[in-house]
């Protein structure tokens, strides 16, 4: 499923953490005029689970049951330390709603956050791969609280119950659940700009509120536009069926910006990179699958750039560059995975990758020593039969 390149890249587009409706603000969503926050936004009280038989209640009993599914997915990443981590952070977003937070890590190489109205929060692995630290992460979880603490999803729901898709939709959750189901609900709907803007400034307060540096949310909007306008050059944001409704890419940086203000806080680049550890790798090749190439090679390009000593995403942008194969790809390929070679713990998948490459340049010597390393690194790995009928068929 996540090798399927023209879902994905559609669903992408429609996808990318900043969705949801905005009703009648609350005090955590100050008018665009007012400064940044220097204190605790007033929150609405702790929300009581509506009577099954109003139709509010029914739309949480609707989003309960598609939570059960989604424990159940294969896709839901098992982490419990991971899990707690982003939990962690959506909690101190949360502050006294923390009880009613619930938060799903979902293994897709998408950018998207979500959150329903019974408290369900899902959280994208191609969001926590993009991301660069504990307030960037903050920035788009808080966005998304804020859309829950003003019922915005609730009103999302009932409006889409009145429409001919809603059954359509709600129909397809049971395969859509991986894909993370109200991330594809809310791609189905335009928001305009006044919404999305009162949903940055909801998310600003929010995260202020908590300590984090404001000025990293302007980041994570530069980083996707980065990604878009690879393909779809300075006008991506007009052309993509969500992004026409938020505020225009050319200001939103600017407007994000002012909304943090001077104010200083904590990045937790170092706490958030410890967390996600384990995964990135996974989450890396995910991102390969995705069959995206030049969008992924922005994001690895961005990433190396920040560490160029990192291994693994020069292991991904030499994938990348090999299997795309154009002219100069397979030099840029080997680059970058001898570079990767040459550091401390490469990722074992560099010596199989640089085997493939000699071996179609018809290098016998140089594929046969990288497609030996590899074994003697990985001798249970599932292509193992695979690479030894390649070694016997180089060997003279």
């Amino acid at each position: 499923m996540l090798t399927r390149r023209g879902m994905l890249g559609s669903v992408c587009k429609q996808c990318l953490g900043f969705s949801a409706l905005t009703q009648a603000p609350l005090a955590l969503s100050q008018t665009s005029s007012e400064p940044a926050a220097n204190s605790a936004p007033a929150l609405p009280g702790r929300f009581e689970r509506p009577g099954i038989d109003t139709e509010e209640g029914g739309l949480w009993g609707m989003m309960d049951r598609e939570e059960a599914k989604l424990r159940r997915s294969p896709f839901v990443i098992r982490d419990l330390a991971l899990t707690k981590y982003v939990q962690d952070i959506a909690c101190r977003l949360a502050a006294d709603h923390c009880p009613d937070v619930r938060v799903h890590l979902v293994r897709t190489p998408l950018f998207n956050a979500s959150m329903a109205p019974n408290g369900m929060m899902q959280v994208w692995s191609g969001l926590l791969l993009r991301v660069e630290n504990e307030a960037q992460l903050a920035a788009i979880l808080g966005h998304e609280i804020g859309h829950y603490l003003e019922r915005h999803t609730l009103e999302r729901l009932r409006d889409m119950k009145n429409r001919a898709a809603f059954a359509q939709v709600i129909g397809m959750f049971g395969v859509v659940g991986a894909l993370g189901q109200l991330g594809v609900l809310s791609g189905m709907s335009a928001f305009s700009r006044e919404q999305e803007t009162s949903a940055d400034r909801a998310g600003m307060r929010l995260m202020q509120s908590a300590g984090y540096d404001g000025q990293q949310a302007a980041r994570v909007w530069d980083n996707l536009i980065g990604e878009l306008k690879i393909r779809g050059g300075e006008k991506a944001g007009s052309r993509s069926p969500l992004l026409a409704s938020h505020p225009p890419a050319a200001t939103r940086r600017d407007d994000l910006m002012r909304l943090a203000g001077d104010k200083s806080g904590e990045t937790g680049t170092t706490e958030f990179q410890k967390a996600t550890a384990l995964h990135k790798m996974t989450w890396l090749q995910d991102e390969i699958k995705r069959g995206q190439y030049e969008e992924s090679l922005v994001l690895f390009d961005r990433l190396i750039g920040q560490n160029p000593a990192d291994a693994q995403t020069l292991f991904a942008r030499g994938e990348v560059y090999r299997q795309r194969d154009d002219k100069d790809d397979p030099q840029l390929s080997i680059e970058d995975l001898s570079r990767a070679a040459r550091l401390g713990n490469p990722p074992v998948e560099v010596f199989r990758s640089l085997g493939l490459i000699y071996k179609k340049q018809q290098d016998t010597t140089l594929a046969l020593q990288a497609f030996e390393r590899y074994l003697a690194a990985a001798p249970e790995a599932a292509d193992a039969s695979l690479i030894k009928n390649y070694i016997t068929d180089l060997t003279p």
